[in-house]
């Protein structure tokens, strides 16, 4: 007997005005298949396991079936993208089922991407691959696993029918979960139309969902771009430490809630290289891993921007609010950044110094192209760490530097390796694994290889006796060095 799931569904989003989204029900699929359940997320959410895994639960993954209560939607923004502004974007291949209040009292989006075409589709199919559904589902259960704000994969299923891109590959669906769904974006498309009710009436959303304490500040729009600010300081921050990149910094892909939002051309640095560029579309590396700070300031300077209305009465006034919550950046960042970057190195508090000893480390890593995530999970380790560089040398140098900042750190060695543990991950999702994912789902069917990866990539922070293998840096011929966005 097949049991149709319960969401405990309250759409606040589809309540706002109709120039907000576009509703219409996702597009069936032909045979819907499922890949996995997110049971831990699932559960989190109020949702029974078992339902979603059931012949009902399947249609509404699928999108062939709508779910009580649901008030499916497409919504609306615009964007800045690589640096050009686009005035209509909009949901061309995701769909709003609703929004979900759990037992914890969160609410959270629940999204079916790839679940066929829209009216913000421009030409588009509206479809996702097998591939990059596979690559966000790991990715951003990784983040997760990792303790990075992002969304979340609730559920992926194949459709029985193919997507087209440079050949035919295998359609799939994946749900995602989010905070919600507002973008810098969003706010560009009402100030792009002049609307400035529209740019109030979703500061007003946001701040009721995000930022509730802003409500009450005096200034209530200046109180909610500060919130943004330091959520997004703090994000970027917690990307480069894990040596993470976006791959496609636009506005339309910057979460208001402070989340990681659309892993598309994504890539984790494998040789740290503070230059590195994987996205096959970011010719101008603007989105080069080093560059990730600059660019969501500059993101949130867009932000800034479509809030001059609600923010002073006059265009002055209202400049100089702005300019004083984005001059807050830099310091969170640095704050954030230095900060982890200190425990990385085994380091209980900064003193003066210590960000020159932890950014001469990193200069070690990219002049002998070391790899970034086991350089630092191996520090403590001489053996282990020496074998990374050609020529050790230089990082026994710094080596000797380091110990004797330690002996003046009140920790004690095992709380600090125990700490350095915590703060660095000893698996990540290296490209190279996850290409070998996906070439085994969909040339061959074959999940098991991915299943395998996501188990190891819950645990990042443990050592996993028998997982060593997922720990190790490309060979030559194992090296990606371009990603795509699977549209």
């Amino acid at each position: 007997m097949s049991t149709t799931p319960a969401f405990t569904f309250d759409n606040s989003y589809a309540r706002l005005p109709a120039r907000f989204h576009a509703r219409l029900d996702p597009t069936p699929v032909a045979a819907p298949r499922l890949i996995r359940v997110n049971h831990a997320l699932a559960r989190e959410l109020g949702l029974d396991p078992a339902a979603l895994e059931s012949e009902a639960g399947v249609a509404v993954l699928a999108g062939n079936a709508v779910p009580d209560g649901a008030a499916p939607l497409a919504a609306a923004y615009a964007g800045h993208q690589f640096g050009h502004f686009t005035p209509q974007l909009g949901d061309g291949r995701a769909i709003l089922l609703g929004e979900v209040v759990g037992p914890d009292g969160r609410r959270r989006d629940i999204q079916l991407k790839g679940s066929g075409p829209t009216p913000f589709s421009r030409r588009g199919d509206g479809r996702a691959a097998l591939g990059p559904v596979l690559r966000e589902y790991l990715v951003s259960e990784a983040m997760h696993a990792l303790g990075i704000p992002t969304t979340r994969a609730l559920a992926a299923v194949t459709t029985g029918e193919d997507v087209f891109r440079e050949t035919a590959l295998p359609g799939a669906i994946v749900t995602r979960v989010a905070s919600s769904h507002i973008r810098v974006g969003t706010f560009q498309y009402f100030a792009a139309r002049g609307d400035i009710e529209g740019i109030r009436i979703l500061a007003d959303h946001a701040i009721a969902r995000h930022y509730p304490e802003a409500a009450t500040d005096e200034n209530p729009y200046r109180a909610f771009l500060d919130g943004v600010v330091a959520r997004q300081a703090a994000l970027v921050a917690q990307w480069l430490l894990v040596g993470f990149i976006h791959g496609v910094m636009n506005t339309d892909n910057m979460s208001v809630a402070g989340e990681t939002i659309d892993y598309g051309p994504c890539a984790f640095m494998d040789a740290y290289d503070p230059g590195a560029v994987f996205s096959s579309i970011d010719h101008g590396a603007r989105y080069a891993y080093g560059n990730q700070p600059r660019i969501a300031q500059w993101n949130l300077t867009r932000l800034a921007e479509t809030l001059l209305p609600l923010l002073a009465p006059e265009e002055e006034p209202a400049l100089g609010v702005a300019k004083q919550a984005l001059t807050g950046f830099g310091p969170a960042f640095q704050a954030a950044y230095l900060g982890g970057l200190a425990r990385k190195i085994g380091l209980s508090s900064v003193q003066e110094g210590d960000a020159d000893l932890a950014q001469d480390f990193l200069t070690l890593m990219a002049e002998a192209g070391a790899d970034f995530t086991l350089a630092f999970r191996a520090l403590g380790d001489d053996g282990a760490l020496r074998a990374l560089f050609a020529d050790p040398a230089p990082l026994d140098a710094w080596l000797a530097r380091w110990r004797a900042r330690l002996d003046a750190d009140p920790q004690s060695p095992e709380a600090r390796r125990a700490a350095m543990h915590r703060a660095n991950p000893a698996f990540i999702p290296r490209n190279h694994q996850m290409e070998a994912v996906i070439v085994a789902a969909v040339e061959r069917e074959d999940l098991r290889p991915f299943e395998e990866l996501l188990a190891v990539l819950a645990s990042p922070y443990e050592d996993q006796p028998g997982a060593e293998r997922f720990q190790l840096p490309p060979r030559a011929e194992e090296r990606v060095l371009a990603t795509f966005c699977g549209t």
